[in-house]
């Protein structure tokens, strides 16, 4: 099935993947611009069901890569992703059939509806995360040892490349990486091109749907004045990990990431303790009063207190009020081969994962 991606669809879009970018996915304020600008041009967005896909469809995985916080000094060009695409069209000689994110968190969530409207390309309703993550290997399609490459890669000033080959997923991130900081940590990519049947049997599914409902329900809830944030919790079946003000940031743009940590100081009924927030790129373990409470793959996120919406690593600062919370992971990220690629231990950590969610 294919339908209308309708302009009143972009901002709950952005507002949900935001929440599921767990920080990272760079803000979607930008591409929200560009892609209203586009429908005010009179492009428009096609949705399509990944179950729709024949199994020999190809599927374009876009993404823009690179540390968030130079996302928002040098501003994307939809442009650079339509390219990349036609870049990795031009060198496999076949033409996409659709176009996905390679993750449904924040901007990223945007980037493929971005390329389909200037291209004509319907967008597939998936992703291969079911939020973001900073690298290559901590995809759904890396967990199936699916085929890595090839990645094209299009920067702001029109240079373009390609990665034929890498031996492993980790290598494809660490090659592709180098580039991407040596073009100046932000450029607009194509990863591995993806068969339907790739995608119906390894992406994660009708994310792009869940977005936009988790989206509209922030929304409802700031329109009645009720409380977003327990929308939030209500709608994804998820559970407050603490309450209080954002004291100390620490961070830095280092190897094509953002890195550090950030520091709340509880309120109400966390008052008299601390929950820090370390990050790359996107929330990866609280540690409350020193003792990890949550953790990657759970959804670790930061909301304002108020408002509901997402807070991410690059945006974060002092005296923000603020609610972490945590939601359900997709299933694949939680299996013993998930938890290899994006559980605690891929980030440097030496924790058994834990989820909030368990019994």
């Amino acid at each position: 099935m294919i339908r209308d991606f309708e302009a009143d669809e972009i901002d709950p879009l952005a507002v949900g993947a935001w929440i599921l970018g767990t920080g990272g996915g760079g803000s979607p304020y930008l591409s929200q611009l560009n892609l209203k600008k586009l429908y005010g041009e009179g492009k428009r967005c096609r949705l399509i069901d990944p179950l729709a896909l024949d199994d020999n469809d190809m599927v374009a995985v876009v993404s823009k890569m690179g540390a968030p916080l130079v996302g928002q000094e040098r501003l994307l060009n939809p442009v650079h992703l339509a390219r990349a695409m036609q870049v990795a069209e031009d060198y496999t000689g076949k033409k996409f059939r659709a176009v996905m994110a390679v993750e449904i968190g924040g901007g990223n969530a945007l980037s493929p509806f971005l390329a389909g409207a200037i291209l004509d390309v319907p967008v597939v309703d998936a992703d291969a995360m079911g939020r973001a993550y900073p690298e290559a290997q901590m995809t759904s399609f890396a967990i199936g040892d699916l085929q890595m490459y090839p990645l094209t890669l299009v920067d702001c000033r029109g240079s373009e490349a390609i990665v034929t080959k890498a031996p492993t997923w980790k290598w494809m991130e660490r090659v592709s990486r180098a580039i991407c900081t040596e073009v100046g940590s932000t450029a607009s990519t194509c990863k591995a091109p993806r068969t339907g049947r790739e995608v119906k049997d390894w992406g994660v599914l009708n994310t792009v749907t869940k977005a936009i409902g988790l989206g509209r329900a922030v929304m409802a809830a700031q329109a009645a004045h009720s409380d977003p944030v327990q929308a939030v919790l209500d709608y994804e079946g998820g559970k407050q990990l603490f309450r209080g003000k954002v004291t100390d940031v620490d961070r830095t743009t280092t190897g094509g990431f953002l890195r550090g940590t950030a520091t709340i100081e509880g309120l109400d009924g966390d008052r008299g303790s601390t929950l820090t927030l370390a990050f790359q790129n996107e929330w990866a373990v609280a540690f409350r009063d020193g003792e990890p409470i949550a953790m990657t793959p759970d959804l670790v996120c930061l909301l304002d207190s108020v408002s509901g919406e997402a807070i991410g690593t690059e945006t974060v600062r002092y005296g923000q009020r603020v609610t972490a919370v945590a939601l359900p992971a997709p299933a694949i990220l939680q299996t013993p081969k998930g938890l290899q690629h994006v559980g605690p231990r891929a980030f440097g950590y030496d924790i058994d994962f834990r989820s909030v969610f368990s019994a």
